[in-house]
């Protein structure tokens, strides 16, 4: 392994490069041409080295990497404490990779304070890949608080009409869940004795019964109005409706993940017994979305807003497959999040492209477009076969591999959800119909122009991977399944310790603080 402080390099290029954007002007086009520069130089410096980090990567190691630890505050057990494993290396991927896209799509959309645009999309790829690869409780909260301004900015300040109540709605929704989850953080500290924040030190304590259900709802009840789960899903389409396109990319494709992420890594190995006793209720939630998330995305007249319902949709299927409790679930649900990000990312990209044309998302304005937009029209068709799951695309491996994790855990669940691969189907169709073949093209899309150099090159690398992932998905299940099959294990592992009393009582004199959290 590299003595290279890889992990390190990779959070913070971003963080460097934002910070050198202030000694950079953009009162004019020379200015604002040299901000972009810097910032796409920085986001392909952080791609590359998180290439390195994929190349190093031990396959059949379920541990953690590219452990990185240095003492932060340590009169209260607080380090910088980095690494990652296989779970967290696709996202971490993901992230590098869309990060450029949306850069090189902003080129010549963005011509309002540019530099704070920039600085703003660097800062939050810092934050997510600090929450991807966080090992410290504090340094985790740290990141985790650290997403949320650049994210209010981009929605509020570069978004639509509506965009400052988008933002407000977004900021705090997920403020509510954070404030939850630090109580629960300070809770775990105090109540278990470690006096460390280290992540990986209380996944090896076991956690008394009374408390479990209070602590994993405190943390799942975060990361539920990150993912959203239904119920908690009011503020994404509003978000996603406000953003502009780079923030719609990068809420879909990584933001949310970041909830379903904190599910996997924290609430449930930490307080399995609650997880498991939540476990049905979860599914039915999932499953609720998904349904719920199809239908009202059928009925939508607004592209964006059936887009973004349909992420509600999908994301019920990671739920899903994370609380099977099997590998098959677990490893699908983690392909399932790279998936998404980028079906649904390239799906956010083609929707801001036909705003840039038109000025206007709404369905009923388009049809018969594929006529003068016919290379724009190919991928369109293939972004949306993509997110509905055709076999041959990534997202056909992923739902089939969660359905298939959760029929052995529930049946009646999984053929429930399998019907929203059935609804998705219907309405991406049919607004495909609609839009690309409903009809000869009306004057005002009479003179459309169909894609230019840099939109083919924003889109090419995403149905390449479309293609890649769904034909070959090895290259990154064999990375995700050891940690996958660890996690599973480790969980299961440490509900029977927490419900299996000891052989014999130990004197109560020589009991220790840990055996007194056991559950008899």
């Amino acid at each position: 392994m590299s003595e290279l402080p890889l992990t390190t390099l990779m959070i913070f290029l971003p963080l460097a490069g934002g910070l050198l954007l202030l000694f950079v002007g953009d009162a004019d086009e020379a200015g604002r041409g040299r901000v972009r520069a810097i910032s796409m130089a920085f986001a392909l410096a952080a791609l590359a080295v998180s290439a390195a980090v994929y190349a190093g990567f031990r396959e059949n190691f379920a541990g953690m990497q590219f452990i990185e630890r240095a003492e932060w505050i340590p009169r209260f057990g607080i380090s910088y404490y980095v690494g990652l494993d296989g779970i967290s290396l696709p996202l971490i991927l993901l992230t590098t990779f869309l990060t450029p896209i949306v850069l090189l799509y902003s080129w010549n959309e963005v011509e309002k304070r540019v530099r704070l645009y920039h600085m703003a999309l660097l800062f939050l790829e810092t934050a997510m890949l600090g929450v991807f690869v966080s090992l410290d409780f504090f340094l985790f909260y740290v990141f985790w608080e650290g997403m949320l301004i650049p994210m209010y900015l981009i929605i509020g300040v570069w978004g639509g009409p509506r965009r400052i109540y988008a933002a407000v709605k977004f900021f705090l929704y997920t403020m509510v869940g954070s404030v939850l989850m630090l109580v629960a953080i300070l809770w775990l500290y105090f109540e278990t004795g470690a006096e460390t924040f280290d992540i990986l030190v209380h996944l090896d304590k076991p956690v008394h019964y009374a408390l479990q259900g209070w602590l994993f709802a405190a943390f799942a009840l975060s990361f539920a109005i990150k993912v959203p789960i239904f119920p908690f899903h009011t503020w994404l389409p509003d978000a996603h409706v406000e953003a502009p396109t780079a923030g719609s990319v990068i809420l879909a494709g990584v933001l949310l993940k970041m909830g379903t992420y904190g599910l996997m890594r924290l609430a449930m190995p930490l307080f399995p017994t609650a997880a498991r006793d939540f476990a049905l209720l979860f599914m039915a939630l999932a499953v609720i979305g998904i349904i719920y998330g199809a239908l009202v995305a059928m009925v939508q007249d607004d592209i964006k807003k059936l887009v973004a319902y349909s992420s509600v949709s999908h994301l019920g299927f990671v739920v899903l497959g994370l609380f099977s409790f099997n590998l098959l679930g677990a490893s699908g649900g983690v392909l399932q999040m790279v998936n998404h990000g980028v079906s649904t990312g390239a799906l956010f990209l083609i929707v801001g492209m036909m705003y840039s044309r038109r000025h206007t998302r709404l369905i009923a304005d388009f049809g018969g477009i594929a006529r003068v937009m016919p290379a724009f029209a190919v991928f369109f068709v293939i972004t949306s076969l993509s997110s509905i799951g055709l076999p041959g695309l990534n997202g056909f491996v992923g739902e089939f591999t969660i359905l298939a994790g959760a029929f052995s855990r529930s049946p009646f669940f999984a053929v429930v959800a399998a019907s929203g691969v059935v609804l998705a189907a219907i309405y991406m169709l049919w607004m495909l119909q609609r839009v690309l073949f409903g009809g000869d093209p009306s004057p005002a899309n009479l003179g459309l122009r169909d894609l230019g150099v840099r939109e083919w090159c924003v889109l090419v690398p995403l149905v390449a991977l479309m293609f890649g992932m769904g034909l070959y998905p090895k290259p990154i299940l064999s990375k995700i399944e050891p940690s996958a099959k660890a996690w599973v294990e480790q969980v299961n592992r440490r509900v029977l310790h927490v419900q299996t009393p000891p052989e014999a009582p130990a004197p109560r004199l020589a009991r220790t603080r840990s055996q007194k959290t056991v559950r008899p």
